[in-house]
């Protein structure tokens, strides 16, 4: 939905909107300052709190939507594994999203929460990143690209945006682990996941985490973990697909269907199926 700059409220009840209060004169405001701030130029709401009014407008075009993606950084560089389904509340709309956005041959990005809003804004930090090399004639840094990110969320924080991004890839410094939202919060981590399956995530990857994993373990145990996530999570599905960064920058090391990894995993049928004989309990 896209607000055009002069909102016609007449579609509210009387309780938002009375003509005795904000007359056709009064409801477009010019760009004018008013005691040194600049006045809105659109009509707002006759209420009493606008700050309610704003917030429960604003929830009922908020969407449902889950996902499962995860990062941790080991011996032999970072891991990136996610899904690749999309929902509209209860509806899947999509088995075959994208949700690794190459930025550059040594950055990796992660979506999770509204797709448009981390498709957008993480080619945008594509754009930032590669006019930083042309001026800088160098790499962007994991830290600096990250950081790029969260100042320009911050720029539009509270005005809607659903992001809970991961920036990950190698620069000079090594490996690098970021976690970016839509409220420009920053943090920089070795083990991250996201998403409505998240905490099926962390169970298997906290569990099975070493600092001193071989490469495929690694792609195992992010293979793994995002495959429980969508199996107990209904948000989270499709394929999994797992990323390795290095120092030669990023790779896909496979992108597996969660059908076939459930048979992969348990070829004797659902684990959490058991016939049990009352004479044995």
């Amino acid at each position: 939905m896209a607000f055009s700059g002069k909102m016609d409220l007449r579609c509210l009840s009387e309780d938002y909107y009375s003509p005795d209060v904000l007359s056709d004169d009064d409801a477009m405001l010019d760009s004018r300052e008013v005691g040194g701030a600049p006045m809105a130029s659109f009509p707002l709401p006759a209420v009493d709190d606008i700050d309610t009014f704003t917030s429960e407008v604003t929830n009922l075009v908020k969407p449902n939507h889950g996902t499962t993606t995860l990062g941790f950084i080991f011996e032999g560089g970072v891991i990136i594994a996610v899904d690749s389904r999309a929902s509209m509340g209860p509806y899947i709309s999509s088995q075959t999203v994208k949700k690794v956005i190459e930025i550059n041959p040594f950055l990796l990005g992660t979506m999770a929460g509204g797709a448009a809003d981390c498709q957008f804004w993480q080619r945008n930090l594509g754009v930032q990143c590669r006019l930083f090399e042309l001026k800088h004639k160098r790499r962007i840094t994991v830290g600096a690209a990250s950081k790029l990110l969260a100042n320009t969320l911050f720029s539009y924080r509270g005005m809607g945006l659903s992001m809970g991004t991961m920036v990950a890839g190698w620069d000079p410094d090594g490996p690098a682990l970021y976690y970016v939202d839509s409220d420009a919060q920053r943090i920089k981590g070795k083990r991250f996941s996201v998403g409505s399956g998240s905490l099926f995530a962390y169970g298997v990857l906290d569990t099975g985490y070493k600092w001193d994993m071989s490469v495929e373990e690694a792609c195992e145990l992010g293979r793994r973990a995002i495959y429980h996530a969508t199996f107990r999570d209904a948000y989270s599905g499709g394929t999994v697909s797992v990323y390795h960064v290095t120092e030669n920058g990023w790779r896909k090391v496979s992108g597996d269907d969660v059908g076939d990894l459930h048979y992969h995993y348990y070829p004797e049928g659902n684990p959490t199926t058991q016939v049990v004989d009352p004479l044995d309990v």
